[in-house]
């Protein structure tokens, strides 16, 4: 048993977590679905995202028609990561790693059985009253002849009536609130669905459709409005009172944007519906607190244990309890599907969520090392669904060690350093955080011991300050490695991100850029692999590089920020030392959504791959130990 708050035994607590998930999958299994397992969270064939980031991720082929081996009906728990929630844990519901309830139509069903099935599973499998569930329905828009979405409404006021519960339609709640309605229209940014979000921001080819999302009520007590600046605002189940949490969303996934910004209804209308499974189980239990349920409970007794707090004390401690639990949890599970930290790619978030668990330990009072003892917890608590964590154990819990050890120690280095310094302001601030990666936060708690003052505003500033001088003295230099300016290295600099994505195909992902150095007479490429490549590597590499320059793709630059640049799937190495600001090459026919290669980068390109002209790999070798070295010229 785990001391603190929690008492129930762990296998106890979890098999409530597992028997939810269990039940959830043979109940559509009953409805003729195939039930697959999750895929893993980074994706194998999507590079246009670093993570798994909802349940339909994986089924998009399916979605767009291809067929599905287990056939028209599928099901599944599938682990997500959403790596732009980080900053927002804290409070009682956001949470970076999660698990999705699915169920799809691949042209199979729709509407009717859909909205059926899932309410038949809330209220007879799990319990729910449906005196507390609403629902919300798609609008309709005009302009793009799409219409409101009547025939979910009239399917739900049929089903409220079969259990006795008359259900009412309110057209504005956004402005008249919830009054005695029980379904609502929203338009297209609450109730449409798509990987990019509202139809405006759709790249041509990509599937959505407007959607039906199930709304649990905590009750009006759970209002946070009466005691916050939204106090006067209108309460309605979409609003940011905290008293409504959506629980499920069912797509009706029937239409795909053209090139000239239209809709056309798909050849096969699918159904895409996601559960939240950390959310349902809180509202089975009427908990307004999801850190209250199953799949944290185990992790927060521990935390009371070694940080000698109590959760549900105070604000301040339950927000570090939060943050710590998701954060580690949430990087346990990245670690088990391969994502180790680290400052590259996908392992500079779980670098990220380690070193934000560690400051916010701190903040309760956590000296000791703590990250594996609640790594050991959650790989208990998934050993029956996800019994891969428990084998990957050891590797995990060496690498979070290590990773604890080396942020303890740059943090101890800041303290220091903090201790020689009479007056700390946001240009210190910035100087620790840059240098050593101290904690913008800690500087601030110090400083306010000491009677100093410093704002999140000071350090931005500085931040921004030193973000311009770097742009300035990189303007001044070649990048990547040009002995000059000419065309000639111009072109090679290009060239050299079509042999980085060329490299990765015929390699694999672990190929990473680590050096490259260009003159007028060839290109010479460092990178990551331990053996010699084979004549038919060389082969396939040389090919396919001279097939994208064929194809005289367009070579697109952006300017964006550097979390977004990520999230879009950018490749970058020793992310950290970026400025906020980026810039992006993106190689392809669409930056967004048909692209061979998309890299940070500065310094001259060509503007198409067509410029570059046919080029050959004349010499390949060892550079150092688990690097290889190739070099490219132009055809002779």
């Amino acid at each position: 048993m785990y001391g603190g708050t929690f008492f129930c035994p762990l296998e106890e607590v979890i098999m409530k977590a597992n028997e939810l998930r269990q039940k959830y999958l043979d109940f559509f299994e009953q409805q003729g679905h195939a039930v697959v397992p999750s895929a893993a969270m980074v994706p194998e064939n999507d590079p246009t995202t670093l993570f798994t980031g909802s349940g339909m991720q994986p089924m998009v082929p399916y979605l767009l028609g291809e067929t599905h081996p287990k056939g028209s009906r599928i099901a599944d728990s599938q682990k997500c990561f959403r790596s732009q929630d980080i900053e927002e844990v804290g409070d009682n519901r956001h949470i970076t790693f999660f698990e999705m309830l699915g169920n799809w139509s691949l042209g199979d069903y729709f509407k009717k059985e859909q909205l059926r099935w899932f309410f038949t599973f809330l209220t007879k499998e799990t319990g729910l009253d449906p005196e507390k569930l609403f629902v919300t329905v798609f609008s309709g828009n005009d302009e793009l002849r799409i219409g409101r979405d009547d025939e979910s409404v009239e399917l739900w006021k049929e089903l409220f009536s079969e259990v006795g519960v008359v259900a009412t339609v309110g057209e504005d709640p956004e402005t008249e609130g919830l009054k005695d309605n029980r379904i609502f229209f929203y338009d297209e940014k609450k109730n449409w669905w798509s990987r990019a979000g509202v139809p405006a921001n759709m790249p041509a080819g990509e599937p959505g459709g407007p959607d039906s999302e199930v709304f649990y009520d905590f009750g009006a007590d759970k209002r946070i409005h009466e005691k916050s600046e939204f106090k006067d605002e209108v309460c309605h189940v979409n609003c940011d009172c905290g008293r409504f949490l959506e629980i499920g969303n069912s797509v009706f996934m029937q239409y795909q944007k053209q090139e000239d910004g239209s809709f056309k209804e798909l050849s096969q209308k699918n159904v895409d519906f996601g559960g939240g499974f950390e959310r349902i189980l809180a509202v089975i239990d009427d908990s307004y607190d999801v850190f209250t349920t199953e799949v944290f409970s185990p992790i927060i007794s521990k935390l009371e244990e070694i940080s000698g707090k109590k959760y549900g004390k105070s604000t301040e401690v339950n927000r570090s309890f939060r943050v710590i639990a998701d954060h580690v949890r949430a990087a346990t599970m990245l670690a088990a599907d391969g994502v180790l930290p680290s400052n590259k790619e996908q392992g500079y978030f779980s670098r990220r969520l380690l070193r934000r668990a560690i400051r916010f330990g701190k903040m309760i009072g956590i000296e000791q090392a703590f990250l594996a003892d609640i790594a050991r917890v959650v790989a208990e608590m998934y050993s029956k669904p996800y019994p891969d964590v428990q084998k990957k154990l050891d590797r995990i819990t060496l690498a979070f060690a290590s990773e604890e050890n080396k942020f303890q120690k740059a943090l101890e280095r800041g303290l220091r350093e903090l201790e020689k310094i009479e007056k700390v302001d946001g240009e210190v601030a910035f100087k620790l955080y840059e240098t050593y990666g101290f904690p913008f936060e800690l500087t601030q708690e110090i400083a306010s011991e000491r009677g100093d003052s410093v704002s999140q505003e000071d350090f931005d500033e500085a931040k921004k300050m030193h973000a311009e001088a770097s742009r300035q003295a990189s303007s001044a230099k070649f990048k990547g490695g040009l002995a000059d300016h000419s065309e000639q290295t111009t072109r090679y600099h290009t060239a050299t991100h079509l042999l980085h994505a060329a490299l990765r195909k015929v390699l694999g992902t672990h190929v990473q850029q680590k050096g490259s150095n260009i003159t007028h007479e060839r290109l010479r490429f460092d990178f990551s692999h331990s053996a010699p490549l084979s004549e038919e590597e060389k082969k396939q590499v040389e090919d396919q590089v001279n097939e994208w320059i064929v194809r005289d793709l367009p070579v697109r630059v952006q300017t964006l920020e550097k979390q977004a640049a990520l999230d879009s799937g950018a490749i970058a190495f020793f992310v950290e030392k970026y400025p906020d600001e980026v810039t992006v090459y993106t190689i392809g026919t669409d930056p967004d959504s048909d692209w061979i290669s998309k890299e940070f980068c500065g310094g001259p390109h060509v503007t198409r791959t067509g410029e570059i002209g046919p080029v050959e790999i004349f010499k390949e070798q060892s550079a150092s130990a688990g690097v290889r070295r190739v070099y490219l010229r132009t055809k002779k």
